[in-house]
């Protein structure tokens, strides 16, 4: 995640996840943030907020609270208060000056302090910028590693507990379909997903989710199905 991102359609869907699956229960978030950068058009997909006819009855104040801070500052703190009493872990995972010899050490010690930051929180969210990958040793010298959740980190962050869990669909072979298969299959878990294509494709893989968890997410996504939102299960 980073803070130019703050308030894009992305951030709209997710938040309204988030909101409709956590009523009731502690929840966690991990931003895994990232500094931002500027090579590319990310976070700029924020037509929807022109479309209030359209889109403002899924969740007004979630609506209004984006729509004022794209005309302000954008940034993950600003999002804070549309999900109320969440726990937040928002340290940079920026690894500029650290030795490639160093990174991994530090990303283990970055981690740590996740798991502790939110160990009591009984449902967890993760943001990492590119989603999800393999636990293959040769990325995790890269500096740009702080943009993906390896399979190692998913699976910690979910131990004993509902999570949910941010992944950018990629050009897999096989297509979207196979690829979130894939990962529901390689995460040795019980859970499903959460598909939204608007502008790009998004998934939101729910792990270890009891019944209220499911049926609150099965209720968000008939809901929200004019944003190209459905369950993958």
């Amino acid at each position: 995640m980073q803070d130019r991102y703050a308030g894009d359609v992305g951030d709209f869907v997710k938040l309204g996840l988030l909101r409709a699956v956590s009523p009731g229960r502690k929840l966690g978030v991990a931003w895994y943030r990232f500094p931002d950068e500027a090579h590319n058009d990310d976070g700029r997909h924020i037509g929807y907020l022109n479309r209030q006819e359209e889109y403002e009855a899924l969740d007004p104040e979630l609506f209004h609270h984006l729509k004022d801070i794209v005309s302000r500052e954008r940034s993950i703190a600003s999002l804070l208060p549309v999900l109320k009493d969440a726990a937040s872990s928002d340290e940079s995972l920026d690894m500029t000056g650290i030795t490639v010899k160093a990174r991994r050490a530090w990303r283990r010690e970055w981690f740590s302090n996740v798991i502790d930051q939110l160990s009591a929180c009984d449902l967890v969210f993760a943001d990492p910028d590119n989603g999800i990958i393999d636990d293959q040793d040769k990325r995790k010298g890269a500096a740009k590693f702080g943009k993906q959740m390896p399979l190692q980190e998913v699976q910690a962050l979910t131990c004993g507990r509902c999570a949910v869990i941010y992944h950018h669909n990629t050009r897999r072979p096989g297509g979207h379909d196979a690829e979130v298969d894939f990962w529901l299959e390689e995460f040795g878990l019980p859970g499903f997903a959460v598909r939204a294509a608007r502008y790009s494709p998004r998934t939101f893989f729910v792990l270890n989710p009891d019944e209220e968890i499911r049926k609150r997410a099965k209720d968000f996504c008939a809901r929200w199905a004019g944003m190209r939102v459905w369950l993958h299960e």
